[in-house]
């Protein structure tokens, strides 16, 4: 018997006066792949100052763009926007791995649980007990703004794909067919990269997947704070005129959490309208920018590594 669905699972049926196709969203399809290809093939004819951090950009671009898909998103057909979000520009995370991780994360109930939230950045008392010296020093390390956005990327992958090669290893549900596809689908795109436009895969690898995530980390670092209640642990960044943009809105992540089927062209207008019961509700979690942030945090934990109350006390929300 197949799981039963959830609003998440089949969002757009969700949401009244949502267009059958979303053509702002389809056009920066359209833009994020075809500038990949320009940029990638630009390779050896442009100077490598300008394609390496363009590509590790328009990557991180390519992140919000995934995430957006995933909440539903260009039209009525979840088989249609797979199409659109599945192609591995990043290489390391399969894009059906993504979607059940980031909706298990819209759970609202279990937000910053170490065990329920795949992105919560806590860990229970017991699980920091048994990590070593080393291995507590580079968790607090990249609690830091710098370090998240500098050892962050290394220090997520290898603890992602380490926990998913023991998930394939267990045959989890939806594990092994994800990266299956996902490993058939990297073939293209290093063929292409390698191949065709003659960039190294390490430079790939290191010069522009790597420091993309890294950009987005920004976006994560500060999202959510573990609370007892569920609404005051998402947070938001007002003013964000560069970063804003490149992660789609998700700054005003509090409004994303509320409203998750909301696409991102809409963002700045619901948010005007509903900015003082969000600010009211989160307890007033608001950064003005990401320089705000910075202020705060750039050698500064955002918290404790371990969660305060051990585990997200449940409190169901509508």
């Amino acid at each position: 018997m197949s799981a039963p669905q959830t609003a998440l699972d089949n969002p757009r049926g969700q949401v009244a006066g949502m267009p059958a196709i979303e053509w702002p969203t389809i056009a920066l399809v359209a833009f994020v792949y075809g500038s990949w290809f320009t940029l990638t093939q630009a390779y050896g004819e442009w100077p490598t100052w300008i394609v390496v951090p363009a590509t590790a950009v328009l990557l991180t671009f390519h992140s919000s763009l995934q995430h957006e898909i995933l909440h539903g998103h260009p039209t009525r057909s979840a088989a249609v926007n797979r199409l659109f979000g599945i192609l591995p520009l990043s290489l390391w995370i399969p894009y059906d791995r993504f979607r059940a991780l980031h909706l298990a994360h819209h759970i609202n109930d279990r937000l910053t649980d170490p065990l329920d939230d795949p992105e919560s950045n806590y860990v229970t008392p017991e699980a920091w007990q048994r990590r070593t010296s080393f291995a507590r020093w580079i968790f607090q390390l990249q609690l830091t703004l710098a370090g998240r956005m500098f050892i962050g990327s290394w220090w997520r992958m290898g603890w992602f794909l380490a926990s998913e090669a023991k998930a394939f290893a267990r045959n989890e549900p939806g594990v092994r067919a994800a990266w299956i596809t996902h490993l058939i689908l990297c073939v293209p795109v290093v063929y292409w990269v390698t191949v065709s436009c003659g960039i190294p895969l390490w430079l790939y690898v290191v010069g522009m997947v790597i420091p993309g995530n890294g950009i987005l980390l920004i976006r994560s670092f500060a999202e959510h704070r573990a609370r007892a209640n569920v609404q005051e642990r998402t947070a938001t960044v007002e003013g964000s005129r560069l970063l804003g943009p490149l992660f789609l809105f998700n700054n005003l992540h509090s409004l994303h959490h509320a409203e998750p089927l909301l696409p991102w062209y809409r963002y700045h207008a619901r948010y005007r309208l509903t900015r003082d019961r969000l600010l009211a509700e989160n307890g007033g979690l608001v950064y003005s920018t990401y320089f705000d942030v910075a202020r705060r945090f750039l050698f500064r934990m955002h918290d404790q590594p371990q969660h305060p109350l051990g585990r997200a006390p449940s409190q169901r929300t509508a």
